[in-house]
């Protein structure tokens, strides 16, 4: 079962509705498109985004996470952010294995139709898997921390129930058997 530590924030808006946002104003759009982005980039901007929320979570101080985002990013106060992240910073979530464990992408970076860049997927550490969807808006030319949501989840595999075990969990249980009486005492002799 999979903790979450995170939200998907920027200014409270998920990319879902973003993307509706857009679509309403603008009529319908083209679906997602790949990005032209080569894997040593997807590599940076995951690592640089969730290493930055690692360091904020570690000192308390979410500015430079902050600064490192996009205008709308940047909406959320240093202090907002660290609210939205005490969960984490509270349990002391080390994330720093992403800095050397490579990702695996689950959703390969593409273009949505709002114009931002989305990726999602996870590093497959043991015994806690590190799983991120993470938007990013380009700003002169560069890409800029949208939006990030991040959760934790078991990596050890887990045995279905075998279905005899698993009828047997839902069964309706018999009645308890009645107990027998007690076996009168023979009255004491004169």
């Amino acid at each position: 079962m999979a903790a979450i530590i995170a939200v998907f924030i920027s200014l409270g808006i998920s990319l879902g509705r973003a993307q509706a946002q857009t679509q309403a104003a603008n009529g319908p759009q083209a679906s997602p498109r790949p990005a032209q982005i080569d894997r040593n980039g997807v590599l940076i901007l995951i690592r640089e985004s969730l290493l930055a929320l690692d360091q904020a979570n570690k000192t308390g101080n979410y500015t430079v996470l902050r600064d490192l985002g996009s205008p709308a990013f940047q909406a959320n106060t240093a202090s907002r952010l660290s609210e939205i992240f005490a969960k984490q910073r509270n349990d002391s979530v080390d994330l720093s294995g992403v800095a050397v464990i490579d990702p695996q992408l689950t959703l390969l970076p593409q273009i949505e139709a709002n114009g931002l860049l989305h990726m999602t997927g996870f590093f497959p550490s043991v015994p806690t898997q590190v799983n991120f969807d993470l938007a990013y808006a380009a700003v002169n030319g560069q890409w800029r921390l949208f939006g990030i949501s991040v959760a934790l989840g078991r990596t050890e595999p887990v045995a279905p129930i075998p279905p005899e075990a698993a009828d047997a969990a839902h069964a309706p249980k018999p009645a308890p058997a009645a107990k027998p009486a007690p076996a009168p005492k023979p009255a004491p002799k004169p």
